[in-house]
């Protein structure tokens, strides 16, 4: 059971979405509290899972990973009785990164990471385009990105 969040677990989250390698030392002087309750609250988020996990974000165009797409994709009749085998390939594929069930004309909408387009063409034809069900895909590169973050607005709940 998840408690409620007050004001400083949400200042704490907030800290910790920017920077999760403060110390509990740092967070505590920034939201005003000791350090042990403030060990403590850290300690409780991460047990009632509001807290997953603590990753490293890494610039994608820095890697050589310089071409987004985002690719709907529509199951054809037989494909929607075997939603749990599509789901799985998807996890499979490490070059899509988010995977969203849909309502409405697509049934899934993945945001995909390629080195370029012919990268992306050969993950599609050697990939993607293999996984069982698979009516429609209409892929869409992305230009420009305007806002990327792992920021949730905790404080403005």
């Amino acid at each position: 059971m998840h408690s409620e969040l007050d004001v400083y677990d949400r200042r704490i989250l907030a800290l910790l979405q920017e920077d999760a390698s403060l110390s509990s030392a740092q967070i505590a002087e920034q939201v005003g509290l000791s350090q042990s309750p403030c060990w403590r609250r850290i300690q409780r988020l991460k047990e009632e899972g509001v807290i997953r996990g603590q990753v490293t974000l890494l610039d994608r165009k820095k890697i050589g990973l310089n071409t987004q797409i985002f690719a709907e994709v529509k199951l054809n009749a037989h494909g929607r009785s075997n939603f749990t085998e599509f789901t799985e390939a998807i996890r499979g594929f490490p070059e899509v990164l988010e995977c969203y069930v849909l309502m409405g004309a697509v049934d899934f909408l993945l945001r995909i990471v390629a080195s370029d387009i012919e990268a992306y063409e050969r993950f599609f034809f050697d990939k993607l385009s293999m996984v069982p069900g698979i009516q429609e895909v209409n892929s869409i590169v992305a230009l420009s990105e305007i806002k990327s973050t792992t920021s949730l607005p905790v404080l403005r709940l």
